[in-house]
């Protein structure tokens, strides 16, 4: 794949968050997702990251509540919960190793949600949420802390794209 081929797939990519709960993801489909995450990169190659795989619809509804009634909790018909694993990194690194978790478990998602796109699934990347309510609802050991809830599934492209910021507003050089 050259440049413009890996862009465009990254631009094909959108938050979709109107799902169809009848159109299960297949078990291969999960498990290409899990398989992508573990390619990611970490710190120390500490792997600090773990990740609930949800399916059951009582288990997604009390995700959605928790996650302040958002729909598309509920109806996605997999949630990929990812827990930064502060122990596994903490052991190497010390304080440093939260940062470092954290970041293992955001760059997991993220390759997640590449996958899902590859197999052509849409996904909604979810940061709002009740982290007790997440820890509660999935008997989340107090070492881990939910970074994201992955909605994956088949549903409704948005019609219009959102809008970016232009690059220039991100980007310094040399200094600020």
């Amino acid at each position: 794949m050259d440049f413009s081929e890996f862009l465009s797939f990254l631009e094909g990519r959108q938050t979709v968050r109107k799902y169809d709960p009848e159109q299960e993801i297949a078990e291969d489909e999960v498990e290409s997702i899990l398989k992508a995450a573990s390619s990611a990169p970490s710190a120390g190659n500490r792997e600090s990251w773990d990740v609930v795989v949800v399916k059951a619809e009582d288990q997604r509804e009390a995700l959605a509540e928790v996650a302040y009634d958002q729909a598309h909790i509920r109806d996605a018909p997999v949630i990929f919960v990812v827990s930064a694993n502060y122990i596994r990194s903490m052991s190497r690194y010390g304080e440093r190793g939260i940062l470092y978790a954290l970041e293992d478990a955001t760059i997991a998602c993220t390759y997640m949600m590449l996958a899902a796109h590859a197999l052509r699934l849409h996904t909604c990347w979810t940061g709002a949420f009740e982290d007790d309510g997440v820890r509660e609802v999935l008997g989340l050991p107090p070492h881990l802390r939910p970074v994201a809830l992955l909605a994956v599934g088949r549903g409704e492209i948005p019609s219009a794209r959102t809008e970016r910021m232009p690059i220039g507003e991100h980007v310094h050089r040399e200094t600020w």
